[in-house]
């Protein structure tokens, strides 16, 4: 069983960093779009030199100078060169783990992947006909929630139906607290990434008041803006990966103890026909 889990455990990884990885690109797709919305952001203005402008021949009329034209950047190279290295691999991180635990929780917390009808179906069969080994098997070989807590039951009803229930309570409690335990890293995303943000805050403050700090006259505003840039940007980009894990994360959690106990009452209801069935004295 533990062997059946891992297996489809991966399969399921695998299958969700794949999907990961189309979202990722299809969000890197979208950026430019974004970007271009914003417009023309920063303007680096480059003076013109002596030996840029033209020499008038004698006689002429001296030629006109033209206004120096500004060089334009981007608002993606902007957010690069504000964050730097540093926070931008510790954003990509972040956000591609976001995107991978996200497709993994979505699949995970479908309903035909925790309660399938096909189950539910196929055991009641078996059950109005009397064979209850191959329910058994039936729920043996699903790796779904509802099927691990219906084959912990039927393996203890031997026992009694009270022993029963109770093998399938805690089969339930262990499958929701996996269930839980892999939800919480969205949650852990949703806490750790506006800490970055706030790290990176301070980080450019440090850097624009040791420029003030070690300059003998006033600094220009430009020599301020890199780590003005760099405290707005990564405040930003902490709370653009934190706002929706959060809300994600409360969503989810509702989702999966809505479905736990939906499995805890349709499994009781299959189960309640061994209500009266008790350990047999010898």
């Amino acid at each position: 069983m533990r062997r059946g889990y891992l297996s489809t455990w991966l399969s399921d990884w695998s299958g969700s960093v794949a999907a990961s990885i189309a979202m990722f690109l299809v969000m890197l797709g979208g950026l430019p779009w974004w970007a271009s919305s914003y417009g023309t952001l920063v303007h680096a203005e480059e003076p013109a030199t002596d030996d840029t402008l033209p020499a008038a021949d004698e006689g002429s009329a001296p030629a006109a100078t033209e206004a120096p034209q500004p060089q334009e950047k981007s608002v993606l190279r902007w957010f690069f060169e504000s964050l730097g290295w540093t926070y931008t691999v510790a954003f990509f991180a972040l956000s591609f783990s976001f995107v991978a635990l996200l497709v993994m929780n979505l699949v995970g917390c479908r309903r035909e992947s925790v309660i399938p009808s096909s189950l539910i179906d196929g055991f009641e069969a078996h059950f109005n006909e009397k064979r209850y080994q191959e329910a058994y098997e039936l729920a043996k070989n699903d790796e779904s929630f509802l099927g691990q807590v219906l084959s912990a039951g039927l393996a203890k009803l031997s026992s009694g139906y009270a022993q029963a229930v109770e093998a399938m309570q805690e089969v339930g409690e262990e499958q929701a607290m996996r269930m839980e335990h892999r939800l919480s890293y969205i949650g852990l995303i949703g806490t750790v990434s506006p800490m970055v943000g706030l790290l990176g805050t301070v980080d450019g403050m440090v850097r624009s008041f040791s420029v003030i700090a070690n300059s003998a006259t006033t600094p220009k505003p430009s020599e301020l803006a890199a780590g003005i840039s760099t405290a707005l940007i990564t405040t930003l980009v902490g709370l653009i990966i934190a706002i929706p894990a959060i809300i994600i994360y409360g969503f989810l959690r509702n989702r999966i103890a809505r479905l736990v106990l939906e499995v805890g009452i349709v499994s009781e209801g299959l189960m309640s026909r061994f209500s009266g069935a008790g350990v047999k004295k010898t």
